[in-house]
């Protein structure tokens, strides 16, 4: 599997400061088995940090809260001062660690903060660095390929937990929402056109089931039916849907993968995938194609997930943007279409 450092051509540089040897052995023994991640050098307390921060110039740190010298928020400042550019994540072993922090964490500019269960074993620490630091860390490295760009088009991918999830983010969007918005919810036929309809009468945006030969417009989204795949296709008039009942792919029908390998075809750079709760991989490959046509996705975390099977694919990935709890998912989709192209045409 091609990840996003292979794209990008370079490993991420991580530094790790943590005051305890146990944690760094396990957070530098994680690091080191990821090909797409080098530690570049760790630390014990803030002094040791800030000197090897200024020489190494790392890419991300992680950073632990109980630091012995310093205090987690004095040490953020600190950093925020001297390096304002590189990302910073509040790692620890312990949750209660973070008790408290997290709000002031984040206005202080930290990243994420994550944090291992409560009284976990050295194993369940381990799993959470692997299923949880690590495609944090590679969704922040590709930040410096996702700057702000144009978005013509937004393409859903959800499955378990789906019908619950979409109102609340399409709830989010203006009426006035500026590109077209395409949706993959893992559903049998009719079900489909009833969740299309639902989401309608909660939402300021047109929605309807998708029906072939559509031509997309801003301010509408179009729901796969079920047992159909959804693909877009150029035409002399725009941009329009198709159709067809090609086999399953992911064991669905309709597939992420099929709709997002469309839309990278299509749209290119301006294609923005939104990948939420939902068992299995379907989406992880379309993603792959959106990245590597230029284009942005973002995915739901795992907190506010019903089954963190289709974002966490893409998170270990690290294809990643960002990786938002749903309630901010909606917003953060509204921010990036603002760079939009002036007018909706297929590139």
């Amino acid at each position: 599997m091609r990840t996003l450092a292979d794209c990008l051509g370079s490993k991420i540089r991580v530094l790790i400061v943590d005051g305890a040897v146990l944690t760094r052995r396990l957070i530098f023994g994680e690091f080191a088995s990821d090909p797409g991640i080098e530690v570049v050098g760790s630390a014990p307390n803030a002094t040791i940090a800030l000197a090897k921060i200024a020489r190494l110039a790392p890419d991300v740190i992680t950073l632990d809260p109980d630091l012995p010298d310093i205090g987690a928020l004095d040490m953020l400042r600190a950093i925020r001062t001297a390096h304002p550019l590189i990302p910073v994540v509040l790692f620890s072993a312990s949750s209660e660690s973070l008790a408290g922090l997290r709000n002031s964490a984040r206005a202080l500019g930290a990243a994420d903060t994550i944090a291992a269960p409560i009284r976990a074993g050295a194993g369940e620490v381990a799993h959470c660095i692997r299923e949880e630091l690590i495609p944090r860390i590679k969704s922040l490295r590709s930040r410096p390929a996702d700057r702000p760009q144009h978005v013509e088009i937004v393409v859903i991918g959800i499955s378990t937990g789906g019908p619950s999830a979409l109102p609340i983010l399409l709830s989010a969007l203006p009426a006035d929402f500026p590109v077209p918005l395409l949706i993959v919810q893992h559903m049998p036929a009719v079900f489909t056109r009833l969740l299309a309809e639902r989401l309608a009468s909660k939402a300021s945006i047109g929605i309807s089931e998708a029906i072939a030969g559509d031509v997309l417009r801003a301010g509408h989204a179009w729901l796969a039916p079920g047992e159909h795949h959804m693909v877009v296709a150029r035409t002399a008039a725009g941009a329009r849907l198709e159709l067809n009942q090609d086999p399953p792919v992911n064991s669905c029908r309709p597939s992420a993968d099929i709709l997002f390998n469309s839309v990278a075809g299509v749209f290119g750079s301006a294609a923005l995938a939104v990948v939420m709760t939902g068992m299995g991989c379907d989406g992880l490959s379309g993603c792959e194609a959106i990245r590597a046509a230029g284009g942005q996705v973002i995915i739901q975390d795992r907190e506010s997930s019903v089954v963190w099977g289709m974002p966490g694919h893409v998170a270990r990935a690290g294809l990643a943007s960002a990786i938002l709890p749903l309630d901010a998912l909606g917003a953060e989709i509204v921010r990036r279409v603002q760079a939009r192209r002036p007018a909706l045409h297929a590139s």
